[in-house]
Formats: C-alpha cells, structure tokens, sequence
C-alpha cells in the first residue's frame, strides 16, 4: 500500500461523525484546516501586534502580502473592489498556507481534493452572481451578449457565453486540484525511487578515477567561467552532477526531487495566485458586466 504514489490522497476518519445524515467525520484533511486557519491567523497576529516604522522582518512580509494583493484588485477591479479585499486576501492567504503545509512530510494537502477546490470555486462564482445582480439587476443579464455582437449573431453568441460562464468554477476547481495532485504524485514516485534503486557496483579504482576527475572539474571550474561564461560553468557542474551519479545512482533521484521540491514550492504559490486572480478577475466582471460598463472605476 505504501508503494502506491496515490496513498497519500487517501482519507480515512480518526472519528465518525454524521450530521442530518451528513458525514462530518474528523479526518487529516479537516485537522490541516484547523492548522492552516491557525498559524495563519498567528502569523497575521504576530505581524500586525507592534507595527512599527521601521519594520520587522514578520511585519514586512505582512506588509508584502497586503500590497501585493491590493495590487491585485486595483488591476483587475479597480477602486471599488477594494470593498472585496478581506475576502481576496483570506482566500489567497488560507490556499497558500494549505499548498505550502502540504509539502511537509506527514501533513496533508487540502486543496488536493476536488470536493475542496470545488467548494472554493462555487462559493467565488456564486459570490460574483450575487454581485451582479446586486449592483446592476436584470441589466447583469448582458454579460452573456459580448459587446458589439449584431443582433442576428444572438441566437449563437447567447449559448456559448452560457457555456462558458458555467464552465468558470469546474476550470477553477480542476487547474487547482489537478496541479497540487500531479506534483505531490510526482514528489511521491521520486521519493520512492531514493530508497528503491540499488547502488551501481563500481570498481573502486573507477571509483577513485571519476572522484580524481571531479576534483580536476572543481579546481578549474573558474577558468571555465572565464573561458566560456555562464554557460560553461552550468556545463561544468551539470557533468560533475553526471559523474557522481554514476558513481552513486541513488544520488541522481535524490537531486531530481529537491530540485521538483523547490519547483513545487514555487507551484504553490502560482496557483494560489491564479485561483486568487481568477477570483478577482470574475469579481471585476460582475462589477462591470464583462466590457458593458464604463470600466472597474465606474462600477457601483
């Protein structure tokens, strides 16, 4: 069972709960989100507990996030859509935790489950048709008519905007989903591969060879930078990375994973910012009914 790269993803209750007929059971995924809830709400705490002129090293990255995301919605909404900044920022905060915590060994990735993903994005999309028809009525309507459409193109124009409006929170949810499980999988069969691969037998004196050689690469390793530039180094390192691992195989997929663990270290913040844009993106829409409007600084 542990071989299995998806045993990860399973789920199983500490305790069984049922609710109305509701299965509200307590399981990894539901105590992640009580620690994702929890050491953000510390984190933002400790920030903003002593705001001070010249800033901490915590309050300056507080003050990073703010900015960061208010350039967001200044973008994509304009000013009025700073009335949606507690919301955007809860969202991004509480994704982003979830996707970094995940990465830790033992812990659990909550947004690597579509019912979660899913629930985001009903809950944005449904969000931004409550804002619609809150601020334009029945005129919200027009945001399936693009602008400039004639008026015997209707009849096709109306269906495929329909189409694509429904089809905005499954793409939410699934890109979410999808990226978080493909590279947790991919972080699982690599790790597998560290224990699994054996050791190439290699003579000691072919050992001792490749070792001489590598020392020789090192050593010169500045001159080939002088020589050849920034490519020649990359060249350099990349054919000692080569040799050690002939020598020790089980060193290559061990590098292979710190470099995809640092890629999805990267992964989890770019997603946490495009489902975060997304949001903001078809916030802005309703505000300004998708180009009919005057523009994010006219919406109501």
């Amino acid at each position: 069972m542990e071989s299995n790269p998806l045993h990860p993803f399973e789920l199983h209750p500490y305790v069984t709960l049922s609710l109305f007929g509701l299965d509200i059971s307590l399981n990894k995924a539901v105590i992640m989100m009580w620690v994702v809830i929890a050491l953000a709400a510390g984190f933002l705490y400790m920030a903003g507990r002593q705001r001070r002129l010249v800033p901490t090293r915590l309050q300056s990255v507080a003050e990073v996030l703010v900015e960061f995301i208010r350039s967001m919605i200044l973008d994509t909404m304009g000013e009025k859509g700073l009335r949606f900044f507690p919301f955007v920022a809860t969202l991004f905060v509480f994704i982003l935790f979830c996707n970094l915590l995940g990465l830790i060994p033992g812990t659990y990735t909550v947004t690597s489950q579509i019912v979660v993903t899913g629930a985001f994005a009903l809950f944005v999309y449904g969000l931004s048709i409550v804002v619609g028809f809150a601020l334009h009525g029945l005129k919200f309507l027009q945001i399936l008519i693009p602008p400039g459409t004639p008026f015997w193109l209707l009849p096709l124009m109306v269906p495929i905007e329909l189409v694509s409006q429904l089809a905005r929170p499954l793409s939410l949810a699934v890109r979410l989903f999808a990226n978080m499980t493909a590279g947790h999988t991919i972080l699982a069969v690599l790790f597998g591969m560290v224990v699994s691969i054996p050791l190439i037998p290699v003579a000691p004196a072919v050992k001792i060879a490749l070792l001489v050689l590598v020392a020789l690469m090192m050593a010169s390793r500045h001159r080939v930078f002088a020589k050849a530039g920034l490519l020649g180094l990359v060249g350099v390192y990349f054919l000692i990375a080569v040799l050690v691992s002939v020598i020790w195989l089980r060193w290559l997929p061990f590098v292979f994973t710190i470099a995809i663990n640092g890629l999805e270290v990267a992964i989890a913040g770019i997603q946490a910012y495009i489902f975060t844009i997304l949001t903001c993106v078809y916030l802005g829409d309703a505000m300004t009914l998708h180009g009919h409007a005057e523009g994010a600084h006219e919406a109501r």
